[in-house]
């Protein structure tokens, strides 16, 4: 079957939602594929027609939301091969778009109740962007510790954010991230 497939992609939009409406509630090694079948709205058939198990629709979700991450933090130089920080206008950056776009995935990630594997994951994919960001490091050389410094300087934001309940707008917080990276705060 076609994954572009409009039957296809409703049934894992359906799954993704349901996935992180259960997420709120309970551990992703709680969750049992009939519960997330019902749900869903879709029969286990249909389910194991696509996966194996409940951790590969998370799995595949994770994926797709870390494309959007990576798209939304490369929007800045899609007007440029140099990033400068000093004439970057908040309006090029997207990521705090990103967050909002998937606002009940990050309260799963980032919530207390959840285990630390998660902020994990995400640490390591926001670290690969870092890395595959050519202007990520000033001298030109890799260096593990400013790639994990960077991620997490971006996850602090995103944190703090969090910490707030997401109240101020993504606007607002491009407009801090842009101060903070011309040392205006």
């Amino acid at each position: 079957m076609n994954k572009n497939d409009l039957r296809v992609v409703k049934t894992k939009q359906n799954l993704h939602v349901a996935l992180t409406k259960l997420l709120k509630i309970k551990p992703l090694s709680q969750i049992k594929v009939t519960e997330l079948c019902l749900k869903a709205k879709i029969n286990r058939g249909t389910f194991y027609f696509h996966y194996q198990e409940v951790g590969d629709v998370f799995k595949e979700f994770f994926e797709e939301i870390m494309v959007d991450l990576k798209e939304s933090y490369d929007e800045p130089y899609r007007h440029t091969d140099i990033l400068d920080v000093e004439h970057l206008d908040p309006k090029t950056v997207r990521i705090f778009h990103h967050i909002k776009k998937y606002e009940d995935f990050y309260n799963i990630i980032l919530s207390h109740e959840v285990s630390t594997e998660y902020y994990y994951m995400l640490f390591d994919e926001i670290r690969k962007i870092c890395i595959e960001d050519k202007n990520a490091v000033p001298t030109g050389k890799p260096n593990e510790y400013l790639y994990s410094y960077s991620a997490n300087a971006i996850l602090g934001l995103i944190i703090e954010w969090y910490r707030h309940d997401f109240q101020e707008s993504a606007d607002e917080m491009n407009v801090h991230l842009v101060n903070i990276l011309n040392r205006k705060i």
